[in-house]
């Protein structure tokens, strides 16, 4: 408990101190539910998201098998490359109490086929199902560092908020009873310094 003088300023003080600690605790208390609510959201969408991804690179790897046995692993390491990926990146972002959360979305245009008696359909369509994989990616990678950002920020707030339920807040609580108690000592012994003056010019 802080040593205060005690006076009734610094009762006044202390008590606008506590009430300025409660409306802090409440925000906090609301930050928490709304990023809580943020992070359930993101979840689910990651999860969406992952889903996709899963069933897409089952589809790679089915598309990949096919092209090792028609080429073989070392004639589809030689495969004629195509012309190189393009697309278009957006990235949408906002604020969520003080957190940036980012939304990603790529696009993949379509890639030319080599030319030449080489090509095969196994080998396209390997490279075109590693390609439909890459959007799927992006999203998923804008979601991880949105869940780890929220969580970082709902942390700090749950641990702030606990420091002024749990230790602040009790503790302002008691030094201001200390604070009422000794003001009130000192009112009952300046009642009865005043008695006791009134007594003697009584008599």
């Amino acid at each position: 408990m802080r040593e205060i003088v005690p006076t009734h300023s610094a009762l006044l003080e202390l008590r606008g101190e506590r009430e300025g600690m409660q409306e802090g605790y409440r925000f906090l208390d609301e930050k928490r539910l709304v990023l809580a609510a943020e992070i359930v959201q993101t979840l689910q969408c990651y999860e969406v998201s992952r889903h996709r991804f899963d069933r897409l690179f089952e589809q790679a790897s089915q598309a990949l098998k096919s092209a090792v046995m028609r080429h073989g692993l070392e004639g589809l390491q030689v495969y004629p490359v195509a012309e190189p990926w393009t697309g278009k990146l957006s990235v949408t972002r906002r604020s969520v109490l003080g957190v940036v959360v980012q939304e990603a979305r790529g696009e993949i245009d379509a890639a030319s086929t080599p030319p030449g008696d080489y090509a095969s359909r196994e080998a396209d369509l390997c490279r075109d199902a590693f390609a439909a994989l890459l959007p799927v990616v992006t999203e998923l990678a804008a979601l991880s560092g949105n869940l780890h950002r929220l969580r970082e920020d709902y942390r700090h707030t749950a641990r702030r908020a606990r420091a002024l339920e749990d230790v602040l807040i009790p503790e302002i609580d008691d030094t201001l009873a200390g604070l009422e108690m000794a003001l009130e000592d000192l009112d009952r012994e300046e009642a009865v310094r005043v008695r006791h003056q009134q007594r003697k010019r009584t008599f």
